[in-house]
């Protein structure tokens, strides 16, 4: 399952090839109108159906351009930082999560007050939060 994906960011041939390999993507449209929690949640049954371990991809470059200038692919209309680092603890907290990494990250394009790195800290601690809540 793909969370966030960005509106014209992606080519054709990678929506059919998702769409054949049966991959559910939730665009940044729907985002505007479900809460993370609920399509967390979606994300979560899905993935974990039949008892299945979960392994949590987290592109940062989901967040707004403007939320994470070192994310080279990130695009103006991503989600906020809050929306991301709810995202994180909600996943982290689920049992049938094992891993979960953080990435799509280049710290020396970082803007002067570090704010990419800095989301990537809290993403770090919202995630061993979720995992302590278990």
């Amino acid at each position: 399952m793909q969370i966030g994906i960005a509106d014209f960011a992606n080519s054709a041939e990678y929506s059919a090839r998702a769409k054949e390999n049966g991959i559910i993507v939730i665009s940044r449209a729907e985002l505007r109108i479900r809460s993370i929690a609920d399509v967390v949640k979606q994300a979560l049954d899905i993935a974990g159906a039949g008892g299945r371990d979960i392994y949590v991809d987290l592109d940062v470059d989901v967040c707004d351009r403007s939320v994470v200038p070192a994310c080279p692919a990130a695009m103006p209309g991503g989600i906020s930082a809050d929306e991301l680092r709810q995202g994180a603890f909600l996943l982290a907290a689920d049992e049938r999560v094992r891993a979960l990494d953080i990435t799509e990250i280049d710290a020396s394009i970082d803007s002067a007050d570090q704010r990419t790195v800095r989301l990537a800290a809290l993403l770090v601690l919202e995630a061993a939060s979720g995992l302590a809540s278990r």
